[in-house]
């Protein structure tokens, strides 16, 4: 017996086919440019403005550990980021400048 591969399902429709509503509400949903800004953009956001931020400022904005923010800063250090941090009265402030 030979065994053929084919690329329909055992349904009759090929494969990977979408039906045609579905596929003009996929193309629908990715016009719309309301998406919120992710956790990363908020970090930087913040980093990048005058005043800089605190760690506990950045974990409540993320909803993430400290650790992770941490981890996040190193991942900013990676894509060309100045990250430098000020230690005034016990509390430390981190501040980036963009990459050029």
């Amino acid at each position: 017996m030979n065994k053929t591969t084919s690329t329909k399902s055992r349904g009759g429709k090929p494969r990977g086919s979408v039906p045609q509503s579905e596929s003009a509400t996929r193309s629908h949903a990715s016009n719309i440019t309301t998406a919120k800004p992710s956790k990363q953009a908020k970090i930087v956001a913040m980093l990048v403005s005058e005043a800089g931020a605190t760690l506990p400022v950045l974990v409540e904005a993320t909803g993430w550990q400290s650790h992770t923010v941490r981890a996040s800063l190193t991942g900013l250090r990676k894509r060309g980021y100045a990250i430098t941090s000020d230690k005034v009265d016990g509390v430390r402030t981190y501040r980036a400048v963009a990459p050029e």
